[in-house]
């Protein structure tokens, strides 16, 4: 029996480039986050990650019954497989607001909480929702220095907290301390960083308790920080990390603490053309693979030896290698994406494999913008 995590025993129904999802390999990094966290209770993965019905499915029969997303659509796919805790982090404006109160009223099984941070939106999605006879949980989005949204945590996040609670169609249900951008690559100093970046939010939370405001829940961190958060004993600490359920090249390179996970999500391309004796161009353009990573850094091409990415365009890859020779029109390859989310939000639908076996595909149903609601 193959010890290659990657053997795939027919290879013939997948289309290229096709992203494949090997679903053993999902299973066992769900189960080391559990691991890590100690509970599944303590873990709120963000979906935007897979954006996919089966993998919320996956991490429901694993216990984790808390879910972030990004969108109202992704909220709303966790909703439709019997999720029923979906926090949207994201700020609700605009149309928006009756689309979520549409959302509320289309699944009434489902607790969905929201994310605020200026006392503007807070008076809108007030307005709306109560004028729907709704009502929504909400969590004031705190910056932690990323200064991408968020209030810094003093006397205007006390005041905007105050709002929330005493805002008809509005419950004030906790914080959301994201710390995207602490990438320090060594441990010590990212758990240094991180602790002192929530201190404040933790004095914040003492602050509102004292003023008898409930503050059930911190929602903090994300992929990189997860480690240090995951080792706090802090009452309602929730850890939102998303990659790592499908884990990348990007994350799993980066940062050597963030052991056990294993890349889940491939892409698998094919050799079209060998235009000269040192290049292979293989149709794996940046239409499906995520380019925001720099150009040559955007994936990792499994079992090519000594090669270095020198062109990709929207559906072509050009890479230089010694070995040219060794490949024809149609040889495969499997890729690792170095940043996994967008990639995955890139494709219609994953192929499934399980066992060394394509069983299947999954549609990415929520890289739409609206589905239902």
């Amino acid at each position: 029996m193959s010890t290659n995590p990657y053997a795939i025993a027919d290879t013939s129904s997948i289309y290229s480039p096709g992203l494949i999802f090997f679903k053993d390999l999902i299973r066992k990094n769900i189960a080391r986050l559990i691991e890590l966290a100690g509970t599944g209770q303590r873990l709120r993965l963000h979906v935007k990650t897979h954006k996919t019905p089966q993998v919320v499915q996956m991490c429901l029969a694993a216990g984790l019954t808390k879910h972030k997303c990004a969108t109202i659509a992704e909220a709303e796919m966790v909703a439709s497989v019997g999720g029923d805790d979906a926090m949207i982090s994201y700020p609700i404006v605009g149309p928006n607001c009756r689309r979520l109160a549409d959302l509320i009223r289309r699944y009434p099984k489902c607790r969905f909480s929201v994310l605020a941070d200026h006392p503007d939106a807070v008076e809108a999605l007030s307005a709306c929702l109560s004028d729907q006879g709704v009502k929504v949980d909400v969590l004031a989005d705190i910056d932690m220095g990323q200064h991408r949204t968020g209030i810094a945590p003093g006397p205007e996040a006390v005041a905007l907290y105050e709002q929330i609670a005493r805002s008809p169609g509005l419950n004030a249900t906790g914080l959301h301390a994201y710390d995207g951008h602490n990438h320090i690559e060594n441990f010590v100093e990212r758990q240094t960083t991180a602790l002192s970046q929530l201190e404040p939010v933790l004095k914040l939370r003492d602050t509102l308790l004292k003023k008898g405001l409930p503050v059930p829940c911190i929602v903090a961190g994300g992929t990189p920080t997860f480690p240090v958060y995951a080792r706090l004993d802090i009452p309602g600490l929730e850890c939102s990390p998303g990659t790592l359920v499908l884990q990348d090249h990007g994350y799993g390179s980066r940062f050597g603490d963030l052991t056990g996970f294993t890349p889940a999500a491939l892409v698998l391309t094919r050799v079209i053309s060998r235009p000269t004796s040192t290049r292979v161009t293989f149709d794996l353009g940046y239409k499906a693979v995520a380019s925001d990573p720099p150009a040559g850094k955007r994936l990792v091409l499994l079992d090519v030896p000594d090669y270095q990415a020198v062109l990709q365009n929207e559906e072509h890859l050009v890479i230089e290698t010694p070995q040219a020779s060794k490949f024809r029109p149609g040889d495969e390859v499997l890729a690792i994406p170095t940043h996994i989310c967008p990639t995955v939000a890139m494709h219609q639908r994953a192929y499934v494999v399980e066992s060394g076996r394509v069983t299947g595909t999954w549609d990415i149903v929520a890289r739409d913008r609206v589905l239902n609601v």
